[in-house]
Parts: C-alpha cells; sequence; structure tokens
C-alpha cells in the first residue's frame, strides 16, 4: 500500500513535518510518495494533479494532507477509492475554494491545534460532526510543529488500523 502526501500552501513537499511522517510510513512498510504543488497556487487545480496521479495508482493507497493539501486530499478522495485520510489542520469551509460541502467515503481521522490562527479548530470540528469521523484536538498552531510527536503517535495508530479497516457497506 502507498501513502501520499500532500503539502499545504506555502510548503513544500518534504518539508519537516512530511518527512517525519513519511518516514513512519515508510518503517511500517508503506511506499511514500509527496506530490510537489508549489508551482500551483489554486486548490481545485491541485486536486486535478492528485486526481491524475491517483487514477494511474494500481495498488491501495492512504491520502495524508496538511492544510490546503487537506482539502485537496479530501476532494480528491470523492473521485477515487482510498483506504483513508489522514488531515492535519485541513484548509475545510475556506471562503474562495470551490468545494464548501463534503462527503466520507472512506476512513479519516483529522488532527487539528486547538491554537490554529490560520484554520480555526472549529472547521475541523464542524466536518468531523457532520461526518462523524474521528477527530484529535491537540496542543498547537497551525503548523503543528510543537506537537510534532503527538501527530507522529497519531499517524502512527492511523496507520496501524488501516490493516484492519474495512469500509462500512453503503445503507
Amino acid at each position: 500500500m502507498k501513502v501520499y502526501f500532500s503539502h499545504g500552501k506555502e510548503s513544500g513537499p518534504w518539508g519537516s513535518k512530511i518527512k517525519r511522517l513519511a518516514n513512519i510510513a515508510s518503517d511500517q512498510g508503506y511506499g511514500v510518495d509527496s506530490i510537489d504543488y508549489s508551482d500551483i497556487l489554486d486548490p481545485d487545480l491541485r486536486v486535478e494533479r492528485l486526481l491524475n496521479i491517483l487514477n494511474r495508482e494500481k495498488g491501495d493507497f492512504l491520502l495524508v494532507g496538511s492544510s490546503m493539501g487537506g482539502y485537496v486530499s479530501l476532494v480528491a478522495s470523492e473521485q477515487v477509492n482510498a483506504k483513508g485520510i489522514f488531515l492535519l489542520a485541513p484548509a475545510l469551509f475556506v471562503p474562495g475554494y470551490k468545494q464548501q460541502a463534503y462527503s466520507k467515503n472512506t476512513y479519516i481521522e483529522i488532527v487539528h491545534g486547538w491554537s490554529d490562527d490560520v484554520i480555526p479548530p472549529d472547521n475541523s470540528i464542524k466536518f468531523a460532526r457532520s461526518t462523524d469521523c474521528t477527530l484529535h484536538l491537540i496542543s498547537g498552531d497551525h503548523r503543528l510543529n510543537s506537537s510534532i510527536e503527538v501527530v507522529e503517535k497519531l499517524f502512527e495508530n492511523f496507520l496501524a488500523s488501516q490493516l484492519h479497516y474495512k469500509v462500512p457497506p453503503a445503507d
């Protein structure tokens, strides 16, 4: 199984947070790739880039997105069969972003810092409440760097849960 990372608006494909999480995934036997969106500012064009890559994917995969990359991963997941999604301070319900309503078609976990002044934690609370997904509200700001060890542990647990998670049948 492969893990695809999507970075935020002002970061890059192999920033320190993605490197640390990618190492965890690699150590657990997952393939890893981090998509470079640094040449694209529009979040919906980033979704298109991710979909172009995922539509060529032959095996199972997980999506991990941070900030704008969280939006990109979640929106793309509505058109592909991701086994799970791990979102870090996702940029959901952001004015100007094309998609403002989201659905859940796979297992989703969100980590958001209580002190985030870029994307309010209330946005993740709203999404988690509407989709009944797992939400971890932790100490930290938008970048979550001060709580990276907590993020790493949550990610390890997320990866472990993916080995046993089965998508429930549609109603």
